[in-house]
């Protein structure tokens, strides 16, 4: 099991309490979260924005999808998703399309669908798509201290 090596950094600086748990490698969050018997509304995936001043990543539950005109309302008309090779640049680290949902490390400005901040404990991709981290609520808040919370993603 190995996570970013970034995150990892950011974790073990801010003394942080979580888990590894390892998973058959999936192509999706939903999967992770089928495969891991995880309900999909506590695995957190983070989704790359880009706007006139720089990034944003958007942080939701696997189980839903992002609404981008209600997330353009909290964040501005500009706001569209990045590109693949935008994504690789600031997660070098990171597996393709296995982006951790904990911004601030990655020098990003974070926005939390409001739906995340409900779920008693969370579960997130470490940076590969075979390692999940997990952690309580309040260690996730902590590390999203800056984050902007809105409702921008629908769910089942």
């Amino acid at each position: 099991m190995a996570i970013a090596a970034t995150l990892q950094k950011y974790l073990d600086d801010r003394d942080v309490t979580y888990d590894l748990i390892s998973h058959e490698p999936t192509e999706s969050s939903w999967g992770t979260a089928q495969i891991s018997h995880i309900p999909g509304n506590r695995l957190a995936k983070g989704i790359l924005l880009r706007d006139r001043q720089g990034y944003w990543l958007a942080i939701l539950p696997a189980s839903h999808h992002l609404l981008l005109s209600d997330l353009k309302l909290d964040l501005g008309e500009r706001v569209e998703l990045a590109s693949e090779d935008e994504i690789a640049e600031i997660f070098p680290d990171c597996v393709r399309g296995a982006i951790p949902p904990v911004g601030e490390c990655y020098g990003l400005d974070v926005i939390i669908d409001s739906s995340i901040d409900q779920q008693p404990e969370l579960y997130f991709e470490g940076g590969d798509h075979a390692t999940l981290i997990h952690m309580s609520q309040a260690e996730f808040a902590r590390l999203n201290t800056r984050a902007r919370h809105g409702a921008f993603s629908e769910g089942p």
